[in-house]
Parts: C-alpha cells; structure tokens; sequence
C-alpha cells in the first residue's frame, strides 16, 4: 500500500487529486491539509510514503514545508503539484530535495506517473519544466543576478505570515512565540532586507515566491 498526504489550500484541487490517485490500485490517500504548517504536522503524525505539495499555500509556503518534513524525515519523498511553470521554482524544488515537479494542468496524466518513478528513487519533472530547465542550462547566465533570501526559516515564515496581512500578535500565536520575538525578528528582517515598511515586504513576499499575492487586506498589516 502507498500512502500519500495530499497538501493545497483549494478543497476542489484536493478532492480532484483524490479522486485521480485513489483510483490507482494499492494507493492511499492517508491524510489532506490545508496550509503548510498542517501538512509538516501531517506529515510528522502520519509518515506518508509520498508527500503531494502545493507550491504556494497559507502560513508556510511550500517549500518551506518540504524543508521543515525532510528535517524530520531525510528520506521523505516530496512532489510539487503546482500552477507555476518557472526555472527558479524549479531550481528551488530540487535545492529543497524534492524529487518531482508536476503542473496542476499535467495532472490527470503526470501525477500518478510522477508518484511511480519518485517511489523508484527517480526523478520526475513534467515534460514543460524539464525543457525549461534544460533550456536554463543551457543559458545559465539567465540565472545570475537572482536574488538570495539569507533570511533564516523561521524569519522566511514571518515575512510570509506578514506579508498575508497579519498582524504581529497574531503572528505570534500561530508560531507560538512572545509578541517580542516577532517584533525582534521583524526588525532583523527590515535590517537584512534594507526596507523599511510592510508594504516593501510584501513585494518582497511575491518576488520571491514566499506567497502567490498579496492579500487583499495586507495593509491591516501595515498598521500593526
């Protein structure tokens, strides 16, 4: 039997992802979350055979999450199932130690073949990404010049919780740490990052693929 964690935001992606991978004979679907931070929780309770990840998700992102299962269990094996088609999201899922990369428009036909070469130990990226990647190799001068987050994990994850709209106190809760802590780590951010308000971090945030958008109320963040 192969148990899989299913992780993304959107009820309708994940009831479809069931619906394809539980169809497989001999396949699980042993568990669902809905953010990165229950899917790295999942994931600790449930020791799935495979992880199915969404790139962008609420509270810790993706690859975040990848980073955070991996440190508890090395040899977890992680797909991205995402909408991005993109070299340095592709760059980053390899760097994280995933190994599959399957757009969200490939996955009635790739999802299940990326599941069965990642249990062999191969790597599976769909056809679209691994020319892309290809192509990147081939003019890696593309590449230079990107930018470097140098911000720790959990500094990663403030940014993120910030840049969704909020606010400190409440950022402190959910990460279960003193409203000092956050602010302390807000101010090593703005110091690391050389801006000087939320709204600068939200670009960031985007920029650098720590969340897909802005929320619509980042600017209640603003004001905290």
């Amino acid at each position: 039997m192969v148990r899989i964690l299913i992780a993304d935001d959107h009820d309708i992606v994940r009831t479809g992802i069931r619906s394809i991978l539980d169809s497989e004979p001999g396949w699980q679907v042993c568990g669902e979350a809905t953010d990165g931070h229950e899917a790295v929780d999942l994931a600790k309770r449930l020791r799935p055979d495979i992880v199915v990840l969404d790139l962008f998700m609420p509270r810790v992102n993706g690859i975040d999450a990848a980073r955070q299962i991996l440190r508890d269990k090395p040899d977890q094996k992680i797909i991205f199932l995402t909408i991005m088609q993109s070299e340095d999201a592709a760059r980053e899922i390899l760097e994280v130690g995933a190994t599959g990369y399957v757009l969200k428009s490939d996955a009635a036909h790739d999802l299940v073949a990326g599941i069965r070469n990642v249990m062999h130990d191969r790597f599976y990226f769909t056809a679209r990404v691994s020319n892309m990647v290809l192509e990147g190799y081939l003019r890696p001068d593309k590449s230079a010049g990107r930018p470097i987050l140098g911000l720790t994990l959990r500094e990663r994850e403030v940014v993120q919780l910030l840049a969704e709209g909020y606010v400190t106190k409440e950022v402190a809760s959910m990460l279960g740490v003193s409203v000092k802590t956050i602010e302390t780590h807000r101010a090593n951010i703005m110091r690391k990052l050389n801006i000087h308000s939320v709204a600068e971090l939200v670009l960031y945030a985007v920029r650098n693929n720590l969340l897909q958008s802005p929320s619509s109320n980042w600017w209640h963040a603003a004001a905290a």
